[in-house]
């Protein structure tokens, strides 16, 4: 009787060469994909719950003046802030869903990371370093989800 792991037993071959390293590798990044996307699902709970709060504010508190270069523009947030309620309850029952590792939950939530990440490129002319943080937590969300199988954690 042999106890090196790397024996061939019945059913299954040795793992030599490029076979043995490929297999250390997969649990590896399966697992920082798992541990990541329970992040991405905290992300998307922390991000529906201020996008709802923003909704609130906007839709409390809905006119607002906007200095450009040259003119002033009041803008009514109506609306505006029911979009983001709309959409941050979205985003926070996607967000739940997610931490069971339900398809239909990433699935919506790659969509809906997707808006957001085309929302922050149209504000970059007047947020830029903010829009460009979440673009980039966002497409951190979309590998760690994209690339997470939940038969292998």
């Amino acid at each position: 009787m042999t106890t090196d792991p790397a024996a061939p037993t019945a059913g299954r071959t040795a793992a030599t060469g490029a076979h043995a390293a490929g297999t250390g590798e997969r649990p590896v990044k399966q697992a920082v994909a798992g541990g990541t996307s329970i992040a991405a699902a905290a992300l998307l709970l922390v991000s529906g719950f201020i996008t709802l709060f923003q909704g609130i504010s906007a839709a409390a508190n809905d006119d607002v003046f906007v200095a450009g270069p040259n003119y002033v523009y009041e803008l009514d947030l109506t609306s505006w802030g029911w979009i983001h309620i709309v959409f941050g309850i979205l985003l926070i029952l996607t967000g739940l869903a997610l931490f069971t590792g339900a398809l239909w939950a990433r699935i919506t939530a790659i969509g809906l990371v997707a808006l957001s990440i085309v929302a922050n490129f149209l504000w970059i002319p007047w947020y830029p370093l903010w829009s460009i943080l979440i673009i980039a937590i966002d497409i951190v969300i979309i590998w760690a989800i994209a690339t997470w199988d939940t038969d292998r954690v």
